[in-house]
């Protein structure tokens, strides 16, 4: 019996393979610090849910279309297969306009017989014409049948309405559906957050990154214009721009990335400077390796701590500023659902229950999520924990 199979307890197997046991080989296994910190992020259960929840509610915002819309999912009429989702009917395709006269005042164009002449299909309508002619004609309907731009006037009262069971959160003060808006407008502000932050940082990385491997007066310059770009005053520009262009979504996001670029450039010239300092560095110099190549391939994967620890507190300091922007009237331009529409709302109908509390609820959920997520992201790849230079 060799020394290895008498130490090993007689539960265990005695294999070895050449001379160590499996054992011991599997102790020597080791893995690189990015895989240790994913693994300790996924045990701090608070950020690793709320990273689920998040992922998977904005990946279904993305299937709203079939969730939430006036526009029936698929329609069978004449033995044919309409799809209103990705396609627009007009009342002429399936032969409603007689019953829907009143679209016609609505629209303005009506012939004599008050049949309009273009319009699109009204499908609760339709589908209650289907039913009533039983000439085997069907439509199937999304689960809320309504479109964040819908106003439901005429529902008794004047709006906005309160919660039914129609309506679970109620309506704004137009008639239009709040749950629907709040839903419609959760994807518009973690898709603006995230554009935003794709170009803030790439923008933010790049200029960093010369600063720092660089140094001398190519970094003194660079500060200086940093410095010069960062006294603009960013509420005052977006008022300027916004009185001579329409705001837009994609006018606001490059707004907001021509002044949201500089925080994270301070960080990656300090890693630069940090990194370039060291040997592995060197040696890629000495190899005659380009400078393009060391910046890329070498500094920037072991600068990434600072990236990846602020980008969730980017996003909730980006949904923040959009939701800030259309509150004070400088955001997106209605009929646009947005959060920020809903809480100037709030504020001119503070006896109104439900336009104060399921707007700042689905806020403060949404960025509660994003801060547990920073949070967990900051302790896993806390630089303290997995070293190479323990």
């Amino acid at each position: 019996m060799s020394l290895v199979e008498w130490a090993l307890p007689t539960k265990i197997s005695t294999k070895v393979v050449g001379d160590v046991h499996p054992t011991f080989m599997a102790a020597r296994k080791s893995f690189s610090p990015l895989r240790l910190r994913l693994r300790r992020f996924r045990r701090l259960k608070r950020g690793y849910y709320s990273f689920l929840i998040l992922i998977g509610t904005y990946t279904l915002s993305f299937l709203l279309p079939f969730l939430m819309s006036n526009r029936a999912i698929v329609v069978h009429y004449q033995g044919h297969y309409y799809f209103p989702a990705i396609k627009t009917y007009f009342f002429e395709t399936f032969e409603i306009g007689r019953e829907s006269i009143y679209l016609a005042q609505v629209f303005k164009q009506a012939d004599e017989s008050g049949v309009p002449l273009q319009g699109e299909t009204d499908y609760r309508m339709l589908k209650r014409q289907f039913k009533k002619q039983k000439s085997g004609n069907w439509l199937l309907l999304p689960p809320i049948p309504y479109h964040p731009n819908e106003g439901f006037l005429e529902l008794e009262g004047s709006p906005p309405h309160p919660p039914s069971a129609a309506h679970w959160m109620g309506t704004d003060d137009r008639g239009r559906d709040v749950f629907v808006r709040l839903t419609y407008g959760y994807r518009t502000s973690i898709s603006f957050s995230l554009l935003v932050i794709s170009a803030t940082y790439t923008f933010g990385i790049l200029v960093g990154a010369v600063l720092g491997y660089y140094g001398r007066w190519i970094d003194i310059f660079g500060q200086r214009c940093v410095e010069i770009w960062g006294a603009i005053p960013f509420l005052y520009t977006v008022i300027i721009l916004a009185s001579i262009f329409e705001p837009s979504f994609k006018l606001l996001a490059l707004i907001l990335a021509m002044f949201g670029w500089m925080s994270i450039t301070y960080y990656i010239r300090g890693e630069f400077y940090r990194e370039k300092a060291k040997d592995y560095v060197a040696a890629a110099i000495a190899t005659g390796e380009s400078n393009l190549t060391i910046m890329a391939r070498h500094i920037l994967p072991n600068a990434l701590t600072p990236i990846i620890t602020f980008a969730p507190f980017a996003i909730v300091s980006n949904i923040v500023a959009l939701v800030s922007l259309d509150f004070l009237g400088f955001g997106l331009p209605p009929p646009a659902p947005s959060w920020g529409e809903l809480l100037s709302q709030a504020k001119q109908n503070l006896q109104v229950w439900h336009l104060v509390v399921f707007p700042l609820g689905a806020m403060f959920v949404t960025l509660q999520l994003v801060v547990f997520i920073g949070e967990a992201v900051r302790e896993a790849f806390d630089p303290k924990v997995f070293s190479r230079l323990r």
